[in-house]
This record gives C-alpha cells, sequence and structure tokens, in this order.
C-alpha cells in the first residue's frame, strides 16, 4: 500500500512542478509583452518584471481557455509610478491596460481648457409658459 501511495504523492509533486514551470514561462512571455507594448506606447516599463494577478477560465469558440492577467507598473514621464495590465492566453495578448498618457500632459491640454468664471453663476434662458408668456 505504501508503493502506491509513493506513486500518487511523486505524481502530484511532478505536477506541482510542471504547473509551476508553466507559470514561470507564461510569466517570461508576459515580461516580454509588457517590454514590447511600453516601447510601442512610449512608456518606460519599471522594475522591468511583471506579476501575475489572476487566472480565469474564459470559453471562446467552444474550448475553455486559460486566461492570465499580468500587473506591472510603467513611468510615462521617469518621474511617476502607473499601473498597466495585460491579459494572455497562451502566448498571445488577449487585453492590455494602459495608463492615460494625455491625462499627465498639463502643459499640453491647459490651452484647451476655458479659463475659469469668475463666479458659478450659470445664466439661464428664460422659458416660455403654456400660454407663451415669460416666466
Amino acid at each position: 500500500m505504501s508503493e502506491l501511495s509513493d506513486l500518487i504523492l511523486l505524481v502530484l509533486l511532478l505536477g506541482i512542478v510542471g504547473s509551476w514551470l508553466k507559470l514561470a514561462r507564461g510569466r517570461e512571455q508576459a515580461t516580454q509583452e509588457a517590454r514590447l507594448q511600453c516601447r510601442q506606447h512610449g512608456l518606460q516599463l519599471l522594475d522591468e518584471s511583471v506579476g501575475l494577478r489572476g487566472l480565469r477560465l474564459l470559453r471562446q469558440h467552444g474550448q475553455l481557455l486559460l486566461e492570465r492577467c499580468y500587473t506591472f507598473e510603467v513611468s510615462i514621464d521617469g518621474n511617476d509610478r502607473e499601473p498597466g495590465k495585460l491579459w494572455l492566453i497562451g502566448s498571445s495578448l488577449s487585453g492590455l491596460s494602459l495608463p492615460t498618457i494625455q491625462s499627465h500632459l498639463p502643459g499640453l491640454l491647459s490651452e484647451h481648457v476655458p479659463p475659469p468664471a469668475h463666479d458659478n453663476v450659470v445664466p439661464l434662458r428664460p422659458r416660455l409658459r403654456k400660454d407663451n408668456t415669460l416666466h
């Protein structure tokens, strides 16, 4: 009986090691994809690393697929830290979330923002009553 329990324990241990190696390979793929996306969007990948945030089963075209979510931090101008996320199915990118670059460029946006009003009262047009007289 001990031989059977030893065999089950060995198979379980091999399964855990195999899963760990597969997730480590997936993390390397996610790091490469994060580098590529940061380079394409003009961002700096901080710490040169990603972290596994979650796993979920996804059904596409009748197949169950495992989708992995990784988080990482990026910098727009070298003085900030912003969160980013990417989702992978296998080795292909299925989703990406990066910070909005425009929200961090106040010099470029300030010329499009109207100057503040001197008071907070908004003038309203007079309304007509049903009998066509003004309120």
